[in-house]
């Protein structure tokens, strides 16, 4: 597939079928930067986790939890980054198994990873939905419903999608700078202070904390958490310029970039409080204190006040990234046209934005299906909307993360010898796989205390199952096509913007 400037048009494939792409030449290094910083979302990967990691996890050690897993994701994206040198498509994970370790496997991932945007969505809805009503009513007095928030939410996903990438980006790009301005104000007027009323202690980074604690499991797994979605940058290689280069780039600024953000925010969050007091105030009835008593001391009163807005528009914007993430991957499934119908429906971009209009509706219409559920099922959209579906979609996505990891492997035994290293292409595609393995089994084995209230949940219970179920979905129909239609088994993850050979 050719690239082309300006408006995204209809390209021919080499078996003549056309194939609607994206708007190229979009978005440059900083706007796909943003738009997977986006999904890490800092303000909701701080506010909502650290203190549930701090109470409940390993204590004083969450700083250093973010400190391995940076680590370790690092070491995982060496072995990605490698890959997304070779081949460009805005399947992402779909395309790199595709080619690895073949197309049964790879529409397998390719299913569970979609599958895993699709809930990531509504589940940031629900976070968006308690933040705002809770802040509205604490600082105007105004009631309004959690759905009313809801609807807004899904409206600017969609128009978002709807008017191309980068229209999301300049978005996102004001409210993340809003977000982490503030996050950073609190941390460096703790360290400008000289770190709090025990000064500055050294325990929350030392990387052995990161396994002590109540459940060093859990922590290990939260950490892990607040980075999913970085990997989203190779599904933008497609609209951005030059993607053989920026995207390895934009990966490892968002890896290393979030993490030496999460690491001093979190440490300078603790030592503002003091370590035992910021045990105290994360155990508390409002765990929130573990930020908001340091901002209030160090910053001041209006600090905080921005604060509680800047948690709305930060996982709005977290979930606006989410919303185009699931419309690329739906794009990338069905532009193939393994199954007919979707060629010509989410397979197609808008005519002048190059954007995956209709895959964007059809994720719209999703999220809002799984919204009115949980809403008629009485759940809360914190405990229920936004941790069920939260550690659903993060189980799916650390198993695809995992198999790419193999997949890297697999794919520069055969492929690339001029680009075969002894460390970029099969120790860290090894050391990372094995990773992303263990922390599958640390969100396993804390499934139930994660979910908190809704630990009996069935949908809880069903998690793994509903994952296993996706992936055999995938395998099953991409054996079926390879019995009964070979050539569109032949098209499975096949559709890339410009592959190396």
């Amino acid at each position: 597939m050719a690239v082309d400037e300006g408006i995204a048009p209809a390209t021919e494939t080499s078996g003549g079928s056309t194939v609607h792409r994206l708007k190229p030449n979009a978005v440059g290094l900083l706007g796909v930067v943003f738009m997977a910083v986006a999904t890490a979302a800092p303000i909701t990967a701080m506010t909502g986790n650290v203190p549930f990691m701090v109470s409940s996890g390993n204590g004083i050690g969450a700083p250093a939890s973010y400190l391995v897993a940076m680590v370790v994701l690092a070491i995982f994206s060496v072995g990605f980054t490698s890959m997304a040198k070779h081949i460009t498509s805005t399947g992402a994970f779909y395309g790199f198994i595709s080619y690895g370790l073949g197309r049964t496997v790879g529409l397998a991932s390719g299913l569970l990873a979609t599958f895993a945007y699709v809930v990531f969505e509504p589940a940031l809805i629900g976070i968006f939905s308690v933040f705002a009503t809770t802040t509205l009513q604490d600082q105007t007095g105004i009631d309004i419903p959690w759905w009313g928030f809801a609807v807004l939410m899904l409206a600017v996903n969609a128009m978002g999608t709807w008017f191309g990438v980068s229209v999301a980006e300049k978005l996102l790009v004001v409210l993340l700078a809003t977000e982490v301005t503030i996050l950073a104000a609190m941390a460096i007027s703790v360290a400008l202070h000289g770190g709090g009323p025990d000064g500055f202690t050294f325990g929350p980074i030392n990387p052995v904390n990161a396994f002590q604690g109540t459940s060093a499991g859990l922590g290990l797994f939260f950490a892990f958490w607040s980075w999913v979605g970085f990997e989203s940058t190779a599904m933008y290689g497609e609209e951005s310029r030059d993607p053989k280069k920026i995207i390895p780039k934009a990966t490892m600024v968002s890896v290393l970039g979030v993490g030496v953000f999460y690491v001093l925010v979190s440490w300078m969050a603790i030592i503002g409080n003091g370590e035992k007091e910021a045990v105290a105030a994360a155990s508390s009835a409002n765990p929130l204190a573990l930020f908001f008593n340091p901002t209030e001391q160090y910053v001041g009163h209006w600090a905080v006040v921005v604060m509680q807005w800047l948690m709305i528009t930060g996982s709005l914007a977290c979930g606006m990234a989410f919303h185009n993430c699931a419309a690329r991957y739906m794009y990338a499934l069905g532009r193939e046209g393994v199954i007919p119908s979707l060629k010509n429906t989410v397979g197609r971009t808008h005519a002048r934005n190059g954007s995956p209009h209709i895959a964007g509706l059809a994720q719209t219409i999703v999220s809002a299906v799984l919204i009115a559920a949980f809403w008629i099922a009485g759940k809360d959209p914190y405990a229920g909307l936004y941790v069920l579906l939260a550690i659903l979609g993060t189980m799916a996505i650390l198993v695809v993360q995992a198999v790419c990891s193999f997949a890297v492997l697999a794919y520069f035994r055969s492929h690339h010898p001029e680009s075969r290293h002894w460390f970029k292409t099969l120790t860290a595609p090894l050391v990372g796989g094995l990773a992303m393995l263990a922390v599958v089994v640390l969100l396993v084995s804390n499934m139930g205390v994660a979910a908190g209230t809704e630990s009996g949940s069935l949908v809880l219970k069903a998690t793994p199952w509903i994952v296993a179920l996706i992936a055999a979905v995938g395998v099953g129909y991409a054996q079926y096509l390879k019995r009964r239609d070979p050539s569109r088994y032949a098209l499975i993850g096949r559709t890339v913007l410009e592959l190396c050979v």
